[in-house]
């Protein structure tokens, strides 16, 4: 057993799984915490580093692209210290940090095990069901469907809608994006009708707009990686199906994408004459939409 413990969480490798823990010191992110417990098998690694530095280093563990419903959800957008996979080392610890990494590096090679794309999810991601609560809104997802409950102080296009209920099997895919010190963040539910539509966040009916408390807006990327870990693998979406394989969702034609719009533009036409949108609201919203075209 190679293992090594910090402040931030351990790891710990059996010559067959790497086991990660967060720690439970109060740096370390609200993120980190709930994600909790990660078994990483060795065939969903790709390789491991050491990066010694004079006061701190950090281990890294690459894993192969598509074997992780994780980093296919947030495509490498976690801060350091959210990333789970990521483990800040003390330099008096170097010596067991390069240890780990290299009992890793050897199972690799021992089990030749490659380092190309995986074919399939090898880590299952967050359990179901899962809610969090963002500053747009509350996202939930029990396995088969998202719902989405808009804030009080959501877009009042938004909250016109109601809540937002979406299949499992109308979602092409989820794209997700922490907020910054240069913009808003979002978490986007791209349907098979809105495929071309990409309106701003704040007025997406599929979208919560990030722009509150990035500690805690993090945690949407559980939902977003709970979601992706049930959607066709990506190795899937352009190769032919197989007997029994889930078909991918239809891509939109332009005239399906026009139809799409057109529908759009009669619900924010009712909308405003209902007086739940002011002029200002539609004219806004309409612009946005017919951008689409």
């Amino acid at each position: 057993m190679a293992e090594i413990i910090q402040r931030d969480g351990g790891w710990a490798f059996d010559g067959g799984t790497v086991r990660i823990t967060p720690g439970l010191h109060r740096s370390v992110p609200l993120f980190r915490q709930t994600y909790g417990e990660i078994s990483v098998p060795l065939e969903a690694v790709a390789g491991v580093v050491h990066e010694p530095e004079r006061r701190r280093g950090r281990l890294r563990l690459r894993l192969r692209e598509g074997a992780d419903p994780l980093l296919q959800a947030t495509g490498g957008r976690l801060p350091d210290t959210a990333d789970p996979y990521s483990l800040t080392v003390d330099s008096d610890r170097r010596g067991v940090a390069e240890y780990v990494a290299e009992e890793i590096r050897h199972a690799l090679l021992l089990d030749r095990i490659p380092s190309g794309p995986a074919t399939a999810y090898l880590l299952p991601g967050p359990p179901v069901p899962v809610s969090v609560r963002s500053s747009d809104g509350t996202v939930s997802f029990d396995g088969t469907q998202v719902r989405i409950d808009w804030a009080d102080t959501s877009d009042r296009v938004k909250r016109a809608t109601g809540p937002r209920i979406i299949g499992l099997g109308d979602l092409v895919q989820v794209e997700w994006l922490p907020g910054s010190g240069h913009g808003d963040g979002f978490l986007r539910f791209v349907t098979g009708e809105a495929v071309f539509s990409r309106p701003p966040p704040e007025k997406d009916p599929y979208a919560l707009d990030l722009w509150g408390s990035t500690r805690r807006d993090l945690l949407t990327a559980l939902v977003a990686t709970a979601v992706t870990a049930r959607l066709p693998h990506p190795s899937t979406r352009t190769a032919a199906h197989g007997e029994g394989s889930r078909p991918a969702p239809r891509v939109p034609s332009q005239s399906d994408h026009h139809d799409v719009l057109l529908r759009r533009l009669r619900e924010l036409g009712e909308l405003h004459r209902d007086g739940v949108l002011t002029d200002e609201e539609f004219a806004v919203t309409k612009a946005a939409v017919l951008r689409g075209f």
